[in-house]
Formats: structure tokens, C-alpha cells, sequence
């Protein structure tokens, strides 16, 4: 996966946002964006390699112990035919089998939600990649500059439509 959390999806969500206002102001270079560094390796690399679109995501480990009275981890451990050591995993096991179910689910529950995410996105993406495309057809006396920009744009837009591509497994158009 390209995207592992939300967190990685900022790049793209501040490529989206850029060329909104890159569409509306007809006027708006490179320098007058927060991205314009950004924005000038995509147009030197060509390829829109300048932006990485990485995340660490981690999930930790639960710990549990089992401290008690020995007569008690004993009689516990006697359900399974063992002692007071046998107690201990008798009264670990549903703590730690309820812990790895909570764990699961909100894996699960994020693992949903990020796609969901992903999805809405790539939409987005789609809609800013043929705004800036038009862009490009309508402004072609425009200066070097907002060329640049606005190429450097829909260069940024090509690598987040496939990344998005990637993860949400969608064959490239």
C-alpha cells in the first residue's frame, strides 16, 4: 500500500487543494504556492516522483500479567489438569483472547474507513486531473511560468492518481 493511514493522504489533499486555487486565478504561478518547491522538482523530475507519499503505521502490542494467590492460580490451573503455572494462562487466556479481538476489529474498523477515504479522494483527484488538463488546453498563450506550474500540477495529479490506483486496486485507465 501507498496510503497505510490517513495521515499519507495529506500530500494528495494538499495537491487537490492547490489546484483548486490554481483553476480559479488564471494569474497564480508556482511562486505564489506554498508547494512551489514541490511543484518545481515534479516539473524538473518530469515524472512527479517529487512527492513521497509514505506513512509508518504501527500497532502496538498488548501486555498483559497475571499476579494472584497460589491456591487461586491452582485452582485454576486444575481445569486443564495442571498447577498454579497452568492457572496463569487459564486466567490469561480470555483476557488476552478478548484483547486481540478488540485489536482486530479496529484494525478492521480503520482499514474500512481508510478506503472509504481513499475512495472519496480519488474521485477528487479525477475532477482536479481534468481541471487541470482543460487548463492546459485553454491557457496555452500563458507565460512559461504558469505553463510550468500548472504542468508541475498535472504532474503531481498523474502520480497520486496512481498511487490511489494502486491501493484501491483499480486498473490504470
Amino acid at each position: 500500500m501507498k496510503f497505510k493511514d490517513t495521515a499519507a493522504l495529506q500530500p494528495v489533499v494538499d495537491v487537490v487543494n492547490e489546484v483548486t486555487f490554481a483553476t480559479a486565478d488564471k494569474m497564480r504561478t508556482a511562486k505564489d504556492s506554498p508547494m512551489r518547491e514541490v511543484i518545481a522538482g515534479a516539473v524538473g523530475a518530469g515524472i512527479g516522483g517529487a512527492v513521497s507519499f509514505a506513512a509508518l503505521y504501527g500497532l502496538g502490542t498488548v501486555g498483559l500479567s497475571a499476579v494472584g494467590i497460589t491456591s487461586g492460580l491452582a485452582a485454576a490451573g486444575t481445569l486443564v489438569g495442571g498447577g498454579m503455572v497452568a492457572g496463569i494462562f487459564v486466567l490469561a487466556a480470555p483476557v488476552a483472547a478478548l484483547a486481540a479481538g478488540g485489536v482486530g476489529l479496529t484494525v478492521h474498523l480503520k482499514s474500512k474507513q481508510l478506503k472509504k477515504e481513499k475512495e472519496r479522494l480519488y474521485q477528487e483527484v479525477v475532477r482536479k486531473h481534468e481541471a487541470i488538463i482543460e487548463a492546459l488546453k485553454d491557457e496555452l498563450n500563458a507565460t512559461k511560468e504558469r505553463l510550468d506550474y500548472l504542468q508541475g500540477l498535472n504532474i503531481l495529479l498523474t502520480q497520486a492518481l496512481k498511487d490511489l490506483q494502486h491501493d484501491l486496486g483499480i486498473q490504470a485507465q
